[in-house]
């Protein structure tokens, strides 16, 4: 009986991983075309080096090179579903402690499990059926012929790219030209995003900043509120662009101050200094999504965040998980993982950072952590934001607070506010914990079952509330010392979530949602608390807004000096058209949503022409993106101020 070429079955294993990579991480078979001519030349590729033994040796390196594709595959399955962005190469140097969460790595992947066997159907079928499969070494002429399509195929793929060359997210710009994980796997597939993801991590990669036209920004809002005489300031310092620009050989450095020279810097208004010479308390709260609040369960979050300023339309966007969070809502800058990677590789000094912000016009600044106080090498980052005598478990904090696993935020608070609390003026930072993942009841250092055992919802979801309801007897314990102390109206409280509870399946999500979410934009929609006391009346602003947003709204409302030029986010409460940015550069602005290459019009809004909106905001998201990445590998704010 004839036995069958592998070539066969080495084609089939390729474009079925392909394909159900694409429906499982990016949930559409978009980029077909392209993920299937540039699978062509590995296809070959493999099949040249399994012949490089005789009929055993080939057979058994065969089983290796399968089990390694569906391995790699399946990872990328597993890392998306729990940091909702595939693996890049740039992830290493921030895996940090990693290995402390482990437990929550297994207990994701168990979840993954049923997806997992279906990557694994092509190596079952090898098992079952290698014994027809032809596993002999070819002849020279015919290893000759297959390197010589090697060549013809991958030259054939590159050819290919000269399609529509000319658009932002063409495959050309995003072989050559574009950093943006998802749409480079969602384009090419798996194998040639790793490809492209190695190169530009040996090799480097920068993107080029897009020549926006400045006065456009505006030019798609509408004006009827538009008060021709009213006198308007900015939010801007003097800054000789021209003399650096003149001095500077760095052609990507003069693109960076040639942008910021022409950008609009954002308007003060009715609401700087609202809050200037108060403390600050800000809070990067782990795990923390609108979906947590509840009048009943979570009063203190509810009170929070209906009583302050209440952002109807702010957005949490997960980039790698809590580093992620931290990085938009401290610097104003989109993270990607290598910017992330970057911003642990070179320290750089971020001038409006968090900390130097407040620590430049007299403020006591300081910064703690309920767990391992390097990881995500926190204790290298919070220097780079301005926090010098950051505090977390390791470093001093595990002998005030039990800082075995999970921590409370009660505890975290109680222990450190008579650190600061007698300071005429400060400022202070806390990653939460108690949030934080897996959602199983009982296995906390806190058991919060007996809030939520009645409830109606499942166990994970009750787990999840268990964990909330801690942050939140947290702030309620926070502002009745506070009050206690005489310093809660001189304080304003903070804080947003790092990124939504992504180890929650989207139908948990929805249990407490109160409408349905999409798993790519609407699962990020989120609160941005800003509370004082002595706030009579809530403030609602609906202009769209993330986390990008918070470090220049807050600089704002305390009247703090800065260049709104040089921030990538902007202040939510100025007039600058809103827009929340998402990691596979989806985005969400004042007009619309912009999911997977498509425009959704919001109810009620026009636009004369919706194609050249959606170009501008497109490279405007695809700017804001490559400045992001500038900034810290430059070294930006210490280039210009030195």
């Amino acid at each position: 009986m004839k036995k069958t070429n592998r070539i066969i079955y080495i084609t089939f294993l390729i474009i079925y991983l392909e394909i159900i990579s694409k429906i499982f991480i990016t949930n559409s078979l978009n980029g077909l075309f392209y993920t299937l001519i540039f699978s062509i030349p590995f296809i070959f590729i493999i099949y040249l080096l399994t012949n490089i033994f005789k009929e055993k040796g080939n057979k058994i390196l065969t089983f290796i090179i399968s089990f390694i594709c569906i391995f790699f595959h399946g990872f990328q399955y597993v890392f998306y579903k729990l940091f909702s962005n595939i693996f890049s190469f740039n992830s290493i140097a921030l895996a940090g402690n990693a290995i402390d969460f482990i437990d929550i790595a297994v207990k994701e992947t168990i979840k993954c499990l049923p997806v997992i066997a279906i990557y694994l159907i092509p190596f079952i079928l090898l098992i079952i059926f290698n014994k027809k499969i032809s596993f002999k070494r070819i002849t020279k002429k015919r290893l000759l012929l297959n390197l010589l399509l090697i060549f013809i195929t991958y030259g054939a793929s590159l050819l290919s790219l000269q399609i529509n060359k000319n658009e932002l997210y063409s495959a050309y710009n995003l072989y050559y030209n574009v950093n943006s994980e998802l749409k480079i796997l969602e384009e090419f597939g798996v194998v040639t995003y790793t490809k492209v993801d190695i190169k530009r991590v040996i090799f480097g990669f920068e993107e080029k900043i897009i020549n926006l036209e400045h006065s456009n920004s505006t030019t798609f809002e509408e004006n009827e509120n538009n008060e021709v005489d009213k006198p308007i300031t900015y939010n801007k310092v003097e800054i000789g662009f021209e003399s650096l620009m003149n001095n500077e050989s760095n052609e990507n450095i003069k693109s960076i101050l040639t942008y910021f020279k022409d950008s609009n810097p954002t308007n003060k208004n009715e609401y700087t200094g609202l809050f200037k010479g108060k403390n600050l308390i800000f809070i990067l709260a782990e795990g923390f999504n609108m979906i947590a609040v509840d009048k009943e369960i979570t009063p203190t979050l509810y009170k929070l965040t209906t009583e302050g300023f209440v952002f109807n339309n702010f957005y949490s966007p997960v980039f790698l998980s809590t580093t992620g969070g931290e990085f938009q809502a401290t610097t104003g800058m989109i993270p990607t993982q290598e910017i992330l990677s970057d911003w642990k590789k070179y320290q750089p000094t971020i001038k409006y950072g968090l900390g130097h912000s407040f620590k430049n016009i007299g403020y006591e600044v300081q910064a703690y952590h309920n767990w391992t106080y390097d990881y995500y090498n926190r204790d290298k980052t919070m220097k780079t934001l301005g926090f010098d005598n950051y505090m977390g478990c390791r470093n001093g904090l595990e002998k005030l607070m039990n800082c075995g696993w999970l921590p409370s935020d009660i505890d975290l608070f109680d222990v450190t506010l008579p650190m600061y609390k007698d300071y005429d003026k400060f400022a202070t930072y806390y990653v939460s914990v108690s949030g934080h993942s897996p959602y199983v009841l009982g296995i906390t250092g806190f058991d919060n079952t007996k809030y939520v055992k009645d409830l109606p919802y499942s166990n994970n979801v009750k787990a999840y509330l268990a964990s909330q309801i801690e942050f939140d007897r947290a702030l309620e314990k926070l502002i009745n010392d506070l009050d206690e102390a005489g310093i809660l109206e001189d304080t304003v409280i903070s804080f947003v979530g790092d990124h939504y509870p992504y180890t929650l399946t989207m139908d948990e999500i929805n249990e407490l949602s109160d409408y349905t979410r999409d798993s790519i934009v609407e699962v990020n929609r989120s609160n941005f608390v800003i509370w004082n006391s002595e706030m009579t009346k809530p403030i609602t602003v609906d202009k769209v807004g993330s986390q990008i947003d918070v470090l220049p709204t807050l600089l704002n409302l305390f009247d703090i000096e800065f260049d709104s030029r040089l921030i990538v986010g902007k202040d939510i409460l100025s007039e600058e058209p809103g827009v929340a940015i998402f990691s596979n550069r989806s985005w969400v602005s004042d007009y619309g949503t912009y999911r997977n290459g498509k425009f959704t019009l919001k109810e009620g809004k026009t636009l004369e022409n919706e194609s050249e909106y959606i170009n501008y905001m497109n490279s405007l998201v695809a700017t804001k993106f490559t400045l992001s990445s500038q900034i810290i590998k430059y070294n930006i704010y210490e280039y210009i101020f030195e």
